[in-house]
């Protein structure tokens, strides 16, 4: 009779309680039909896992995170069961449970294609129909061996030997169908309950391009149908919104294998938008004090060496160039090219704050399965700067950064954000910088100062840079996801180590602070938020095109070019749009790319010296005059709209 501890802090003695299974019944019938799993001493464990004397139990349903993850893993051994009935010889790599959902990578003796999904799932709901009991059996060393040289699989084999020994090896058998997995299982396949096949990718086995590819299949599985469908949903509510489909489709901006992987080509259109945002944030910064510089994308390795980021981030960083007794990097960050600058010439304390910035671009190897759009890419760049500040000057100086990025995302429309305070993790000496003062004085001036702001903010243990704690500005990308778009950091180390001093009020010599900033991030993040924010329809201001000029037919043509004339004298970011197509095709064509105002010219607009708008997103149309046209955009324009 254990008496195991309750999520409530009770503890209960269970009389002939084995198993978590047999908790959960004796807590009541309905837990028990509900039960996917079990919580043991905060592992998450099949219900058949025994229970002793003194465990913290939690019984999981659909409702908890961890029953989900282990439906969705039966869900994955489901799908290759369903893979081997339809396609037998087929060996199996991993099937993983991921965010949202799983995948199996298979080698099948056919190509499988997109077209097949429909074929595997109705197999997958007939096995779930079939209500299999997941057994949990552990086997030795040999026996799995044997197992997987009798079906031929090398990746199962490949897996085994990589088991440390003494650790156990054990498979889980569901009807005919039988795997090397861990677990957790929930306890049959009748307890998946909506299950769903999304798509076909190609993958190398174990992530190594000179291994074999794989097929993945990807898939979800939910408590209900309902849960399903609102998902499924949300992926439509993602892809209408995923900036890789609109930056196409708007011709922002493409990618080429000749160029190479993570380095994108910016498009005219996506040009055009990235310099707006250029231009505003440069002449909004030097009215603040910044000082733009221009500084080299290539450095020598000593300079990172000083800076501690080659220990750091050497892996993310590309090889080094040898030339003229030199070995050159392209830069992944351009702190190291700021200090200099502040090194250039003596300081005083009276130089302080000195506000040094740049749109400078950096490189930082990513893994080719990591790369996404222009959200995750190998070339980018960054709105930097580096404030050099006095240790008095350090809370007002980190005040005005976070009141800057507050002015940018009102002028940007940016409203759903929250700020995390990431701090380090004094369990972690290889990371961080080893001084415990240092950090709990920056740690405490960054949370007085949101305080004295009134900012909300949540406190991550472990996100800090290596050199010091950070502010990270937190939004939501069209998947769902939380990325930083804007942040903060603190930093005692890099003046140390590259040994920067001003002269103090007192004629000495003094050691500065840098707090490191990035308001709209990379170009990249920045332009590809914005994209999946409007779903490609730019406020006016930032629009590539503001205004579409269509004359209805020829007989109207140098009419509709005077508009044409007159809105760019104006600077109106103008199309003239007089293809042989019809009007109503070119209509239609101009609300597919998203330009804000359609204007035609017809007779009654030429004789007028008049232009019929239309707005983006409407069917009725509005008669003005050129001049009121004009006005209304610049009023668009100083207004952000």
């Amino acid at each position: 009779m254990p008496t195991v501890v309750l999520p409530d802090g009770a503890k209960r003695a269970f009389p002939d309680a084995r198993t978590a299974a047999d908790v959960a019944r004796a807590i009541g019938s309905s837990l028990a039909k509900r039960a996917l799993a079990a919580e043991i001493n905060g592992r998450v464990v099949d219900l058949s896992h025994p229970v002793a004397e003194g465990d913290a139990v939690r019984i999981l349903t659909a409702e908890d995170e961890g029953g989900l993850l282990a439906m969705r893993h039966t869900a994955a051994h489901i799908l290759a069961q369903a893979i081997l009935r339809l396609y037998p010889g087929t060996k199996l790599g991993v099937g993983p449970v991921i965010e949202d959902g799983f995948y199996y990578d298979v080698d099948p003796p056919q190509p499988i294609t997109a077209d097949d999904l429909p074929r595997i799932e109705a197999e997958m709901k007939k096995i779930i129909a079939e209500d299999h009991p997941l057994i949990r059996q552990e086997v030795t060393r040999e026996a799995a061996i044997r197992h997987y040289e009798a079906v031929g699989d090398p990746y199962k084999l490949e897996l085994i030997a990589a088991i440390p020994e003494g650790e156990p090896i054990t498979f889980y058998r569901q009807g005919e169908f039988v795997d090397l997995c861990r677990g957790p299982h929930v306890p049959s396949t009748g307890k998946v309950k909506a299950v769903k096949l999304l798509s076909v990718a190609g993958a190398y086995w174990r992530g190594d391009h000179r291994r074999p590819m794989l097929t993945r299949i990807y898939g979800t599985a939910w408590a209900s149908e309902k849960d399903l469908e609102a998902y499924l949903a949300r992926l439509e509510e993602a892809r209408q919104r995923d900036h890789r489909r609109i930056g196409k489709e708007l011709k922002f901006f493409t990618f080429s294998r000749e160029v190479g992987q993570g380095l994108p080509l910016w498009l005219p259109n996506g040009a055009k938008v990235r310099r707006i945002i250029e231009r505003y944030i440069v002449d909004l910064e030097e009215s603040l004090g910044y000082q733009h510089v221009y500084t080299p994308v290539l450095a020598n390795v000593e300079l990172y060496e000083i800076s501690g980021h080659y220990a750091h981030y050497k892996d993310n960083m590309y090889p080094p160039m040898e030339l003229d007794h030199e070995r050159l990097v392209l830069r992944p960050m351009n702190c190291p090219h700021h200090m200099m600058i502040y090194k250039s010439e003596p300081r005083s304390y009276r130089d302080l704050p000195l506000k040094i910035a740049e749109l400078g671009t950096m490189f930082r190897y990513e893994a080719s399965g990591a790369l996404t759009g222009l959200h995750r890419v190998r070339g980018m760049t960054l709105n930097d700067a580096h404030i050099f500040v006095t240790p008095e000057q350090i809370e007002s100086a980190f005040s005005e950064v976070v009141e800057l990025i507050l002015r940018v995302y009102r002028d940007f429309g940016i409203d759903d954000y929250w700020f995390r305070l990431s701090l380090r993790d004094p369990a972690d000496t290889e990371k961080y910088v080893q001084n415990d003062a240092m950090w709990e004085m920056a740690e405490g001036m960054l949370r007085r100062a949101l305080t004295d702001l009134g900012l909300d903010f949540v406190e991550a243990k472990g996100e800090a840079a290596f050199y010091g704690p950070k502010l990270d500005v937190q939004v939501k990308t069209a998947l769902g996801k939380d990325e930083t778009l804007s942040t903060v950091q603190l930093d005692f180390v890099l003046p140390e180590r590259f040994d920067l001093t001003y002269v103090g009020e007192d004629g000495a010599s003094h050691r500065p602070v840098v707090i490191h900033r990035g308001v709209v991030g990379t170009m990249e993040r920045f332009v590809a938020y914005l994209l999946e924010k409007s779903k490609g329809a730019l406020p006016v201001w930032l629009s590539p095109e503001q205004a579409v000029v269509l004359p209805v037919s020829d007989r109207f043509r140098e009419a509709a070019e005077a508009v044409v004339r007159a809105l760019q004298a104006a600077g109106v970011r103008v199309r003239f749009d007089a293809r042989a197509e019809s009007l109503n095709y070119r209509i239609r064509d101009a609300q597919v790319k998203k330009i804000p105002y359609t204007l035609v010219v017809g007779e009654r607009e030429a004789e007028s010296g008049t232009v019929a708008v239309r707005r983006r997103g409407e069917k009725a149309a509005e008669t003005m005059s050129i001049e009121a046209f004009i006005a209304l955009v610049k009023d668009d324009v100083a207004h952000r709209r």
